[in-house]
């Protein structure tokens, strides 16, 4: 006899599952292997800050208490940074969250949400949740096209997604073009500005996205995240700013003690040390220089980047290029999740790590 199932939501079957990189262990034990490395997750090469480990272990006696709710000294920690408001702020479980909390916000069923593509896989997921219904703008030039985008909006647009520097891509959108597209969009659409990769970007042309919240306007959102390049990806932390009345709907969304304790702690402490910051940043600034020269001897395009990783065309299967790197110890993601079947991303890693990848690309390209 056949058993009853309860009745689904059927958008939830347009969402493909999110695929990570592969785990280190993984690819262990699938090629009997003991050395390792992963330049798949642009996660820090250098890891946390020394800081943020002594704060951990100093708060561990303390897990068996609920964490605050509010993040009430981080918070007035990077009001300060960011130089806003403490109610202009929200935090989430990874900056994830928060995009999940806009969603669950702001999306009804029908209602139209643009991106790029390629782009943040996100955006894509929260939207298809709440039933939206997702437009996507190819990218040009491997970035951004603000011009097609705003050409896009509708009357039933609701949410518009930039990711800048952009992932996959590492491009960004300067200044210009941002104000220009701005002033396209109507107030009755939600702008978020995702700046996952804020702290690598060196260019004057890069938008303060913050002087827009300055400016008075209530349709802007900025994420940022403590997992890049303060390293803290596994204790998953990120927050959003905005106006305080963007917040207040956001906070309607949230669940209760959603920031574990030792995130709140990590994140104070890493936001403290600058130096770390620093170097994090020199270290992948030496990291993509050696990249880009290894790249363009081995007569290789690529695309320059802002970020952490950077994606370059290899012109084989990115698939087969993936598994033939595991087998030397190398995990690196693959192109054709993007829609750039012959690319592969690559995190800008140590220079030990750099030039092993590089070394172990060159034996994989010789043998296919």
């Amino acid at each position: 006899m056949n058993k009853a199932f309860p009745q689904y939501r059927e958008c939830i079957m347009d969402i493909r599952p999110y695929v990570p990189g592969k785990p280190i262990e993984l690819v262990q034990k699938e090629f009997g292997l003991t050395d390792v490395i992963k330049l798949a997750s642009n996660e820090n090469p250098i890891g946390p800050s020394p800081k943020a480990i002594e704060a951990m272990k100093d708060n561990a006696h303390k897990m068996f208490l609920y964490p605050d709710g509010y993040c009430t000294d981080l918070r007035n920690m990077v009001a300060e940074y960011l130089g806003v408001e403490q109610n202009q702020l929200i935090f989430g479980n990874g900056s994830d969250e928060v995009i999940k909390l806009l969603g669950e916000a702001f999306i009804h069923p029908g209602d139209e949400v643009i991106v790029a593509d390629p782009s943040f896989s996100e955006y894509d997921f929260v939207c298809l949740l709440m039933g939206g219904i997702l437009k996507k703008v190819p990218l040009t030039n491997h970035t951004h096209d603000l011009e097609k985008m705003a050409g896009q909006i509708t009357e039933k647009t609701k949410m518009i997604f930039l990711c800048n520097p952009n992932n996959p891509t590492g491009t960004i959108v300067a200044k210009d073009e941002v104000n220009k597209f701005l002033a396209k969009v109507p107030d009755t659409v939600v702008v978020v500005f995702d700046e996952a990769y804020y702290e690598y970007v060196e260019d004057k042309a890069y938008p303060q996205s913050m002087e827009y919240l300055n400016q008075g306007r209530e349709n802007i959102v900025i994420l940022r995240t403590f997992s890049k390049i303060h390293g803290l990806a596994g204790l998953r932390i990120g927050y959003g700013a905005a106006a305080p009345k963007m917040i207040q709907l956001l906070e309607r969304t949230r669940e209760p003690f959603n920031v574990n304790l030792m995130a709140q702690k990590a994140a104070l402490a890493s936001l403290a040390d600058k130096g770390h910051v620093q170097n994090s940043r020199d270290v992948n600034n030496k990291g993509r220089e050696f990249l880009y020269k290894a790249f363009e001897e081995m007569g290789l395009e690529y695309i320059p980047t802002h970020a952490n990783f950077l994606m370059v065309d290899l012109q084989k299967n990115s698939k087969e290029v993936f598994i033939e790197l595991q087998k030397k110890g190398v995990i690196i993601r693959t192109g054709d999740i993007f829609g750039m079947d012959t690319f592969i991303r690559v995190t800008i890693g140590t220079e030990e790590e750099n030039k092993r990848f590089i070394k172990a690309l060159k034996e994989v390209l010789a043998s296919l």
